[in-house]
């Protein structure tokens, strides 16, 4: 291989908070700061652009939950603090709305039960007047959205579809909760969806009046036997018209089973007193997150171009209400669009997108033309714009999320929110590296390298090469709460994190060479990465170890069976045995992509003979931590249980958890925490 080339140490935190935090000596991070770090998210800013809400989530470890509030604080804030509590308690709060008079807010809350839609008024003094507008049973669900003339909210809840009214919801509900007999009666696919059951219910889009004696009178837009929203694309599938007379939301209405593998989510309109709904979009891909302009002639959607492929580009496009033509608001520069928002006047778009490890705020003009870089990340999301003010979230690998701001027409970030200060203070955390070298058939491929922290150049430390899932995904200079290299480089490793074929951010083309390949150019890029980093000077070779979840549990998989050279490995998750994961998955359009068709397929059955590496057990040695979660339904649990019984079978020495109440992944404090322990422990024992 050549010689790596080195890219200078990325920056931390805009205004030189977290570089100045990261440069202090101090103590190592732990496993109780990364659980007790103060979450913060969903930034909203009011109309008038002077104040910031948004949601701050707390841990009380003892007790293992979390409790989510409602902060507010001055967009101009100095920084120095995290703001003050505008709805608070021992009951969950979460996505506040502004009216758009800013004298109201909307929110979920779970503080009488169920969560439901309630109403505050807003003023300098805090939040009065609280009352709840909703009543469904089962409760209330985001996104939340307030209707341009404040007289009606939209959410989500969950209903059977059979039902013409919330009293047979809810007797529905009822029954189900009595019957001593807790079969699950299957009818379609699609019956599950992340951790839970959903055999016999469906998302549906709301409307509730916030005037009146309105308790109760929601109305069901999308009545019928399909999801509006589909469960996969929940976030900001509803928008109001300018005038306040219709809703668009995004649905899959390709009929009961084929939801399962086809991803043609459209966007379709409906009147607010009910009807027929129209569709918008004949695009046959995903067609997500309506957006319409003030002015309600034109629609903006982000979509993409090919059917069944959930992993591809992201585009802009913009629709003409009136003659249905269609513009792509740009083609180039090859950025796939995370999430975005539209100017009050209409006349510019802000998005996200991934670029060489980072998530950036970019912004393009309605009319169309190229994309201007407004920040960098880190990793930048939950955007919200003002006449003159963006506010977004900002985090970091030595940073949580916190609130940053930025004139409108760009400059650099400056911080809102320090929710986090007080323990970052005292904590040392080395600045994230990025580096590149040759992969398969010599492009570049970039990786992070994170030292411990107080590094001492002159010793030799083990290393760790932490694979991420996806696979079509990245690993960026931003804040896990789950997979947290910083915290993985406090135990004393050098933590190397590749991104390697499939990894977004650096081009489509690379995003699709790992389709059909999963053991082949990705495996190439990863060894180039395994052998770049033995060579660091401060590592020790004889000393290395392998983690990965979901797909980056298969490349462990896959690579402890074509390799001896790690003393240690962790699968958290991952795909084993690709034959059997193809029909007991619950999104059939990710398996029959990445296979090349449904298991039964001659190019299916070709993949699972090249590539699953249940075929290929009887040459680990590898003394591998197997993790595997009963509600995780999208790598189901057999995949993990499967593993652990052919390392048993084997001889190879290994250890297995598998948690009762976990999805894919392990989020309950108390969970997470014995998780941490397990992991490090392993990884310790071997890598001394």
């Amino acid at each position: 291989m050549r010689a790596m080339s080195r890219v200078a140490a990325v920056g931390l935190l805009s205004g030189g908070m977290a570089a100045a935090l990261a440069a202090q000596p101090g103590r190592p991070m732990t496993i109780q700061d990364l659980l007790l770090a103060i979450r913060v998210s969903d930034p909203q800013l009011s109309p008038d652009g002077r104040t910031v809400a948004f949601v701050r989530t707390t841990t009380d470890l003892a007790a293992g939950r979390r409790n989510a509030d409602i902060w507010v604080t001055p967009a101009t804030g100095d920084g120095a603090t995290g703001g003050k509590a505008l709805l608070a308690g021992e009951k969950t709060e979460h996505s506040p709305r502004w009216s758009p008079d800013g004298k109201t807010m909307a929110f979920i809350s779970t503080r009488d039960g169920d969560p439901q839609v309630y109403l505050a008024d807003v003023a300098a003094a805090g939040a009065t007047n609280i009352r709840r507008i909703t009543t469904v049973s089962g409760g209330a669900q985001p996104p939340l959205v307030f209707s341009p003339d404040g007289a009606m909210v939209a959410f989500v809840a969950d209903v059977y579809p059979e039902c013409r009214d919330d009293a047979c919801n809810q007797a529905r509900r009822e029954a189900a909760d009595k019957d001593p007999v807790k079969v699950h009666v299957l009818t379609r696919l699609l019956f599950r969806h992340w951790d839970e059951w959903r055999e016999g219910i469906r998302h549906h889009v709301f409307v509730a009046p916030t005037a009146g004696s309105a308790a109760g009178v929601a109305r069901d837009l999308t009545p019928g036997d399909f999801d509006a929203p589909p469960g996969q694309q929940e976030d900001a599938a509803i928008a109001f018209s300018p005038d306040s007379r219709s809703v668009v939301f995004v649905s899959n209405r390709e009929g009961n089973d084929r939801e399962s593998w086809t991803t043609n989510n459209d966007v379709w309109q409906v009147p607010v007193t009910g009807g027929a709904a129209t569709r918008l979009t004949p695009n046959p891909a995903a067609d997500v997150e309506p957006t319409f302009t003030p002015d309600g002639r034109s629609l903006i959607v982000r979509s993409q171009r090919r059917p069944g492929f959930e992993a591809d580009r992201w585009y802009l496009d913009v629709y003409d209400l009136a003659s249905r033509a269609k513009r792509t608001l740009f083609e180039t520069p090859d950025l796939s669009v995370g999430e975005f928002t539209l100017s009050p006047d209409g006349q510019v778009v802000f998005f996200t997108a991934s670029s060489d490890g980072l998530d950036n705020l970019y912004r393009v003009p309605l009319a169309g033309g190229t994309p201007q870089l407004v920040a960098k990340g880190g990793a930048i999301g939950g955007v919200s714009a003002s006449a003159s003010t963006l506010v977004f979230s900002k985090s970091s690998m030595t940073m949580p999320a916190e609130i940053y701001r930025t004139p409108i027409a760009g400059g650099t970030p400056q911080p809102v929110t320090q929710s986090n200060g007080d323990w970052l203070r005292t904590t040392s955390m080395s600045a994230p590296e990025s580096a590149t070298v040759p992969g398969a058939g010599g492009t570049p491929v970039q990786y992070w390298i994170v030292k411990p922290p107080n590094f001492d150049a002159s010793k030799k430390y083990p290393i760790v090469f932490m694979i991420h899932g996806g696979p079509q995904g990245h690993w960026g200079d931003g804040w896990s709460s789950r997979w947290n290299p910083t915290l993985w480089a406090a135990q004393g490793w050098v933590v190397v994190a590749p991104n390697p074929r499939g990894s977004t951010g650096f081009g489509q083309t690379f995003v699709d060479e790992i389709t059909q390949d999963w053991g082949g150019k990705a495996m190439v890029d990863l060894n180039a990465v395994f052998d770049a980093g033995v060579t660091l000077p401060y590592v020790d070779p004889t000393r290395q170890g392998i983690a990965g979840a979901s797909y980056g549990g298969y490349a462990v998989n896959w690579i402890i069976a074509h390799s001896n050279r790690f003393k240690a490995a962790v699968s958290h998750d991952g795909v084993f045995n690709l034959d059997s994961m193809g029909l007991s998955t619950e999104e059939l359009w990710f398996t029959e992509w990445e296979a090349g068709g449904p298991p039964w397929s001659a190019a299916a059955r070709e993949n699972v003979a090249k590539w699953s590496p249940h075929l290929w057990v009887e040459q680990i040695k590898t003394p591998t931590l197997v993790i595997t979660n009963e509600l995780d339904y999208r790598v189901p649990v057999d995949q993990g249980l499967q593993l652990f019984t052919a390392l048993r079978r084997t001889g190879v020495p290994s250890r297995a958890l598998v948690f009762p109440d976990e999805g894919h992944w392990v989020l309950k404090p108390l969970n997470s925490k014995r998780w941490h322990e397990e992991v490090f422990d392993w990884l310790a024992r071997y890598l001394k």
